[in-house]
């Protein structure tokens, strides 16, 4: 599944993306799915099962994962004919219609976790939850500084509580992948020896444009990572050349400290970022940033000066 978080009208909810340009909202599909079995108080068990709240919806687990591919799979063997009616209902969503906009697939995670020295050209930190948003939301160019740099980056979507994880188990502990871009201000990422202030701004964060749930990503150091600014490639790498894979994050991270479901990793970004440059380049308002990951979809940001 490609999970979404949208935004219409002022409500915010889980989705699925089907197709390329529509969104079945899952809690609601599952009511339906339940009410067309028969099964008495579809609407609460609908709540229960899928929560229409992302981290709610990691939150539960495989069931949760597990009742949502199957009313996915009702609403697309069923509604065919009566898409004006799903249209209607707030089932189903066309992601070019008026006041319809993604958001960051997981939205507030409790943790924020940058990986360092993982590709063998550059070095990298961590970052603070509020940086978070999603793809098409602007990227502040920083009153405090003119050194901003893009890094796109593979993301991992932690699913399950996880402690001192065996790299060989990691995977069953990863809910999906997304894009993601770990926006960073130089100068200020050497503020402190963690490079946290630098790396923690508000909106220095994009990921998305949707959460690729793991079944669908069997092999996630086999993708294409490419970057672009203002449709000049700036990053090309495969997630192949990560010195550590998946499995070995997760097992190092668990090992400190318990990962939870909706903890989002960025992995590392490869070559190519504005800093190592010469001359550098550093991000300009009107500058549109354009991360696209083989599989994953493309998360795109324009940078605007901070209000």
């Amino acid at each position: 599944m490609r999970l979404v978080t949208y935004t219409f009208r002022g409500t915010t909810r889980l989705g699925a993306l089907v197709g390329d340009a529509e969104v079945v909202d899952l809690n609601r599909a599952c009511a339906l799915h339940r009410a067309e079995r028969g099964e008495r108080r579809a609407r609460a068990l609908a709540d229960f099962l899928v929560p229409p709240d992302m981290l709610a919806f990691l939150q539960a687990g495989d069931p949760a994962m597990d009742a949502a591919r199957a009313a996915l799979a009702h609403v697309r063997e069923h509604v065919g004919a009566q898409r004006g009616a799903a249209t209607a209902s707030g089932l189903l969503f066309r992601t070019d219609e008026p006041g319809f906009r993604l958001e960051a697939p997981v939205a507030n995670p409790g943790k924020v976790l940058a990986v360092g020295v993982n590709y063998k050209d550059h070095a990298e930190e961590a970052k603070m939850p509020s940086c978070v948003i999603g793809t098409g939301a602007p990227i502040h160019r920083p009153r405090v500084s003119t050194k901003l740099d893009f890094e796109g980056e593979l993301c991992v979507v932690i699913g399950k509580h996880a402690r001192h994880v065996a790299a060989a188990d990691a995977d069953t502990c990863v809910a999906g992948y997304m894009a993601g871009n770990d926006v960073s201000v130089r100068d200020w990422q050497f503020h402190s020896p963690t490079w946290i202030m630098g790396k923690s701004f508000d909106t220095h964060g994009p990921t998305g444009p949707w959460l690729v749930t793991r079944d669908e990503v069997p092999d996630p150091a086999s993708l294409r990572l490419r970057t672009w600014v203002n449709g000049v490639l700036k990053q090309d790498a495969s997630t192949g050349a990560m010195i550590f894979r998946v499995g070995p994050l997760v097992e190092y991270l668990s090992q400190a400290f318990t990962l939870e479901p909706g903890d989002v990793i960025f992995t590392g970004t490869p070559a190519g970022v504005g800093s190592t440059r010469s001359p550098r380049e550093w991000l300009a308002a009107g500058d549109v940033v354009r991360v696209e990951i083989s599989g994953l979809g493309v998360l795109e940001n324009r940078v605007v000066d901070e209000p």
